[in-house]
């Protein structure tokens, strides 16, 4: 792995007595996204803004590409501030400037960009970020999403290379927590920008980070992959893990991917050897054209229909189901082998076609204004699996497996397969 973008040693911070953080050491690479996760109150906001140099640590350094910034000259601690932006968990908008005003000020305060220049860049990103009817409004007139979006656009505005996020989800309904999570994602991976994120409640935290750091009782305990923080055994996992499958049922009404492994297992256990079970992949495909067709939240609720029906589909005849990736959903059918699941599946795909994705287009109508037409799929893949078979090896199997089982075509006018 490359060298770290930024880097903590030994860190440490202080207000009179209390001790917010203590020997943290932790690294944030370029291109990633890296996501803190912590129970409120732990010191996430103070780590996040040690990064962008509101505040210096008592003990410990921060490195920036390898230097120190307490030993950087002043222009040298201009230019690698000059990288970041940052996102206020309040949104911090001015509420006596209008969305348009807000987005601009940072190019206004901190470039000598023209006029026209300014107003080219901030047009982009209202585009972007869906806030067109809301151009010449203020603050007060916007619902919370809308504000999340107009605080997000003006992070955005400057082209920064690293942008820190200060709980972007807090006060979000689950459905719109993800949206947001969404359009992050996408927008860095549009743009390119290193993206630190901190947040106690971690919805979507497994689909949208490549590493996640986890801050508990003052130090970091936990860096590395979604993957590996699976197989993380510590208090502090116990201690949110209810927040991770709360928000994971409320968004699909699905199993979390923690209970799913323990129904996985525990199904495995009461097989007799060699007994056979079988396991669904799904993909809603090409979701970047339900987004740039509806919007984030129109997408965020397309996911959230498709596994109401699928769970509705299988949970019937035994079967149970998880959102396994952002897209996708897996469903172990435990007394199914590959035959009979073909003909289950071979079923829903039928029924999917007349019900299923009135139920997916209808949820997204309902988040949108738009009448622009879409056009996106869902693929569906089996593998069969024994007692002694590995899960991720099934779910592999499985995805790669998959073929379209329906193709959607959608405008306000109807709905065409």
């Amino acid at each position: 792995m490359d060298a770290p973008l930024i880097e903590f040693k030994d860190v440490a911070k202080r207000f009179g007595s209390r001790t917010v953080l203590e020997h943290v050491n932790l690294q944030i690479y370029e291109g990633q996204v890296t996501t803190i996760i912590g129970l409120s109150g732990s010191g996430k906001s103070v780590l996040l803004k040690h990064i962008i140099g509101l505040m210096r640590p008592d003990e410990g350094e921060i490195l920036f590409r390898g230097a120190p910034l307490a030993k950087m000259k002043r222009k040298e601690t201009a230019s690698a501030l000059a990288q970041i932006s940052y996102m206020f968990q309040g949104n911090a908008l001015f509420d006596s400037l209008t969305v348009f005003e807000n987005i601009a000020l940072p190019l206004r305060e901190t470039t000598n960009l023209s006029k026209v220049e300014i107003d080219s860049r901030v047009l982009a990103r209202i585009e972007q970020t869906e806030l067109g009817d809301a151009i010449h409004k203020f603050p007060s007139e916007l619902s919370g999403g809308m504000q999340k979006r107009a605080a997000l656009a003006r992070a955005l505005v400057t082209d920064p290379r690293i942008v820190l996020f200060d709980e972007p989800t807090s006060g979000q309904d689950p459905v719109r927590k993800n949206a947001i999570l969404s359009m992050i994602a996408q927008y860095q991976k549009k743009l390119g920008f290193t993206a630190v994120l901190v947040s106690h409640e971690i919805p979507d935290v497994y689909f949208i980070s490549n590493r996640i750091v986890a801050l508990y009782e003052r130090s970091i305990v936990f860096q590395g992959t979604p993957e590996e923080f699976e197989d993380f055994n510590h208090p502090f996992k116990e201690e949110v893990i209810r927040s991770i499958e709360g928000l994971q049922e409320a968004l699909t009404g699905l199993y979390s991917q923690r209970k799913f492994k323990v129904l996985y297992h525990t199904q495995l256990n009461k097989r007799p050897l060699g007994e056979p079970y079988s396991v669904v992949v799904f993909t809603l495909a090409e979701l970047n054209a339900l987004i740039a067709g509806l919007g984030h939240d129109a997408a965020q609720e397309a996911i959230r229909s498709m596994g109401a029906y699928i769970d509705k589909h299988f949970g019937a005849m035994g079967g149970f189901s998880s959102r396994h990736r952002f897209n996708e959903f897996v469903t172990m059918l435990p007394y199914t082998d590959a035959a009979e699941a073909e003909g289950i599946l071979k079923d829903f795909a039928e029924d999917f076609r007349k019900q299923g994705i009135h139920d997916i287009l209808t949820g997204a109508h309902k988040k949108t204004a738009s009448a622009q037409c879409i056009e996106f799929s869902i693929l569906a893949g089996l593998a069969q699996g024994q007692p002694s078979s590995e899960m991720n090896t099934v779910i592999h199997s499985a995805s790669h497996q998959q073929k379209e089982i329906a193709r959607l075509r959608c405008d306000y006018s109807g709905v065409n397969t």
